[in-house]
């Protein structure tokens, strides 16, 4: 889950650079998940074929659900989100999914709380911290900081523009995306009971993905040529989000839920934001403004040592 963390930390800068370049938000996410599929589903074929279960209609439902709740209603407010706002904020709104998946995992009896084990005492303290933090993001920006200068930074004065006129609209479709994402993990870990074959899932996944988002992307954007692709950042963006962020995160995350369950899973994200924060600035040349900064801080010094670093000593 920790390695899982600068992948996607990869992700979030390799996707602003390529929305910035002018890729369609909801074509990428077609790319992206076609790609997934494309490379998980041989896998799947070969290593599972003797422990696939049989694919009923209540298990297909659930899939069908999973394929438009994450590849497609997720990834397309994130992408726009992202595109509204930075990518250290579109990493930075993720540090709330521990704790709206708690609640969900609470809601459907996935998770008990027990006042008098630490590690519960751990994940309350945790929640409590990180949805103030979210409002904070919203509502507060505050002033730029600036730990690198970089000359000539094309996408900061771009990103600029974007956070002025869009910046409350853009961070609302970001912790939007959270909901939805905390939703897959949980529906996630219910199919996986009765579907236990992790690689299988994840193609199924990303192909119902792939049809839906291409669905969604024709009523959207009309202008053909905006499927086209060269060799440049949309390529390797679509490529390296389709293997990495959803054919080998939902294969690795199915397999950590099974064994674990989905708020395991969930509490690693604040890492993320740390790694998108230094690329961001290096890289994007992005400013960290004081809000933001103030939810670095917090929630790496409080959320991350304490709500994930004692669930890991204690065991989940």
């Amino acid at each position: 889950m920790m390695s899982l963390q600068f992948g996607f930390a990869g992700m979030y800068v390799i996707t602003m650079v390529s929305l910035q370049h002018g890729m369609n938000h909801y074509i990428l996410a077609v790319y992206r998940h076609l790609v997934a599929t494309i490379v998980i589903a041989p896998f799947a074929l070969v290593l599972e074929r003797k422990i696939r279960p049989k694919l009923t209609l209540p298990i297909f439902l659930r899939i069908l659900v999973l394929g438009f709740l994450e590849p497609v209603i997720d990834q397309n407010l994130y992408y726009l989100g992202m595109k509204y706002t930075t990518a250290t904020l579109a990493s930075a709104t993720v540090n709330v999914i521990p704790a709206i998946t708690f609640i969900m995992a609470l809601i459907f009896r996935l998770e008990k709380v027990n006042l008098k084990k630490v590690r519960s005492i751990a994940k309350i303290i945790g929640t409590v911290i990180m949805v103030p933090g979210a409002v904070i993001m919203t509502l507060y920006k505050g002033p730029a900081i600036n730990f690198i200068k970089m000359q000539g930074g094309g996408h900061h004065g771009a990103a600029s523009e974007a956070e002025a006129k869009h910046w409350v609209a853009g961070t609302l479709m970001l912790l939007a995306r959270c909901w939805g994402w905390s939703g897959f993990y949980i529906l996630q870990s219910f199919t996986l009971k009765v579907y236990p074959a992790e690689l299988s899932l994840t193609a199924l996944i990303c192909f119902i993905g792939t049809i839906g988002g291409a669905a969604v992307s024709f009523v959207m954007e009309r202008d053909m040529n905006a499927w086209k692709m060269g060799w440049d950042s949309s390529l390797l963006a679509a490529v390296y989000s389709g293997v990495v962020c959803s054919g080998i995160a939902y294969y690795a995350q199915g397999v950590v839920i099974r064994e674990q369950g989905p708020v395991f899973v969930t509490a690693f994200s604040p890492l993320c934001m740390i790694i998108t924060a230094a690329l961001g600035s290096i890289i994007l040349a992005e400013k960290i403004h004081l809000g933001r900064y103030i939810i670095i801080i917090k929630d790496f010094k409080f959320s991350f040592c304490i709500y994930n670093i004692i669930i890991l000593m204690l065991g989940h």
